[in-house]
């Protein structure tokens, strides 16, 4: 399974993919961060950023496209920026037929440390280790878009059992929805 991960902003714009199945070890197959200037036009920005996730959904051809689910924040305006970004990443997964799926941070953290309250460092210490990576990505936006990916291969392969959940530590991950 081929996915592609997207850490949504308008300033910063993390992109990862990774490559893996049940049993496999996973691969890092690329990762970049989409930077647009502060002080460009929005439409501009946008345009930037539409541009790269339909050349990294062309290239990369993924199986399911990731996007970080937005929540609300005390920045009404950082907010808005991430939905935008993450409503261009669903767009460009729709357009060539990609399933999309949304994790929220605390459930990628969980995924990825076995907490979700990790801390970034965490997260960019797991990421490494578990892609066998030489050096942590960077900035935090390529580490969170890989980390997406990774969550969503392993949410993939975490089916729930029949039954009672043994309880929150032992309880399995079921799959996310498809985004509509």
């Amino acid at each position: 399974m081929r996915v592609l991960g997207v850490d949504p902003g308008l300033t910063r714009c993390g992109i990862g993919v990774v490559e893996g199945s049940t049993g496999r070890p996973l691969s890092l197959v690329h990762v970049q961060v989409v930077r647009t200037p502060a002080e460009d036009p929005l439409a501009a920005r946008l345009l930037t950023l539409a541009d790269a996730l339909d050349a990294a959904v062309t290239d990369y051809r993924p199986d399911v496209v990731v996007v970080e689910r937005v929540f609300a924040q005390h920045n009404v305006r950082t907010v808005t920026g991430t939905a935008q970004a993450a409503g261009l990443a669903m767009v460009a997964a729709a357009r060539h037929g990609i399933t999309v799926r949304s994790h929220t941070p605390s459930e990628v953290k969980a995924a990825i440390t076995g907490s979700g309250t990790a801390d970034k460092a965490q997260v960019t210490a797991m990421v490494t280790r578990i892609l066998k990576l030489d050096i942590a990505p960077t900035p935090a936006d390529a580490a969170d878009a890989l980390a997406l990916a990774i969550c969503s291969i392993c949410w993939t392969r975490r089916q729930p059992r029949p039954g009672p959940a043994s309880g929150p530590r032992g309880a399995a991950l079921a799959p996310a929805p498809p985004h509509r």
